[in-house]
């Protein structure tokens, strides 16, 4: 079959890579003229990689990731540790290390091993055309182009999503809902002032975290959280640090030392955080979604881009699997997938909540849990998000 490919994230890159590998035709749009990911880097925990490993770039992805042995809290105002505990049992528990990566890293690799000549940048989707035979794509252009199936990997405010639900006829259009904070995230040279360099160290006080990840080449990846309203006016060239010295300019010596570190114009990206109310039409004829286009999510719980890997994977088996039709193939692929999506949204809405002082005193309650913690907890919760990924062929954690 031939298979159009809206969108060249993580998402529609690891999508096309596993229907090439079935023997399809496979042709990626993507309306950015470069690869300038939204976002620094991103949380590869289990079930993601594992996805990768079944594409064959497990190698490549192990070399990008950043050795994550540890996790730690802090204490925001003092820098006193709250707790600290080994990552290991989440390898164990799932049979695959977890891998922080940058955004760009991964997605360049994704992107190589589809195949440039498959890629085509700066082409903005302007609608979709289902005959019942063959789907139709039209571009800004005015360029269009057909396939037997295609597939809307094309983000939060997806053009594709819009003709599966029929807004794009009249009905109501699925809007993204506030997460209430704003994420300032970017890579920074790693430093043990902040804190060990194969440790997630994060730093909590009054609803807000600043953090630390380790990725390849010496680097860490960094984040802060500020819960504030949305629409807020930031100006990047000239208002650069100012917020995160607002916010954070009293905080420990931990956090001085990463704010010191920051370079605005070398990596600094400030993003709202907004998610999706979950959502069960996915498909749509011969037309599907996945990844943010399917199940927008909060990154509290770092699993945005594992669901997407788990998206690609669960298309390819359906497709390769099932052979009544396309359109029954994607009802397949629809119906493995919107409930645990679903779970998972909710999960990380849960986790902002308690996170961000939207109730004060549950957050409190959080930060006191954390002192003296062994991490069993923490822990159970890490793999509990990824029991139910369809990559555990129903072997689950161990």
């Amino acid at each position: 079959m031939k298979i159009i490919v809206i969108g060249a994230g993580v998402g529609g890159t690891s999508a096309a890579i596993a229907l090439q590998r079935l023997g399809h035709d496979v042709v990626v749009y993507d309306r950015m003229r470069e690869n300038k990911p939204v976002g620094a880097a991103l949380s590869l925990w289990s079930n993601g990689v594992k996805v990768l490993n079944w594409l064959g770039v497990g190698e490549q992805v192990a070399a990008l990731g950043g050795a994550m042995d540890d996790m730690a809290y802090l204490d925001g105002h003092s820098g006193e540790t709250l707790c600290r505990f080994s990552l290991a049992p989440v390898t164990e528990a799932t049979g695959q290390r977890p891998y922080p990566v940058a955004r760009a890293d991964l997605q360049r690799l994704l992107m190589d091993t589809v195949g440039a000549e498959h890629i085509h940048l700066g082409m903005r989707l302007v609608s979709v055309a289902d005959d019942g035979q063959q789907v139709t794509a039209t571009f800004a252009d005015g360029s269009t182009d057909t396939a037997d199936l295609l597939l809307g990997a094309d983000g939060a405010r997806s053009v594709v999503r819009d003709h599966v639900t029929a807004a794009d006829e009249g009905g109501e259009r699925i809007e993204r809902t506030y997460s209430g904070y704003t994420n300032f995230n970017g890579l920074v040279a790693a430093d043990t002032a902040v804190g060990p360099k194969n440790q997630w160290t994060t730093y909590v006080a009054e609803g807000k975290r600043a953090a630390v990840m380790p990725v390849a080449d010496g680097r860490s990846y960094f984040w802060f959280d500020v819960p504030q309203p949305s629409g807020l006016p930031y100006d990047a060239a000239t208002d650069g640090t100012a917020p995160l010295h607002e916010a954070f300019g009293h905080w420990a010596p931990g956090v001085q030392a990463l704010l010191a570190a920051i370079d605005p114009a070398r990596s600094l990206n400030r993003v709202e955080i907004w998610d999706i109310d979950p959502f069960h039409t996915w498909v749509r004829g011969r037309v599907a979604l996945l990844g943010d286009a399917a199940h927008n999510t909060a990154p509290d719980i770092g699993q945005g881009a594992c669901l997407a890997l788990e998206d690609s994977f669960a298309l390819a088996i359906s497709l390769a699997t099932n052979t009544v039709s396309v359109e029954d193939s994607l009802r397949r692929y629809e119906r493995s997938r919107t409930e645990r999506a679903a779970d998972l949204v909710q999960r990380a809405r849960d986790r902002g909540e308690e996170t961000h002082g939207y109730d004060p005193a549950r957050t409190a309650a959080w930060y006191e849990s954390l002192r003296g913690t062994d991490g069993s907890g923490i822990i159970r919760g890490i793999v509990g998000n990824i029991t139910g990924s369809p990559v555990n062929l129903g072997v689950g954690t161990l």
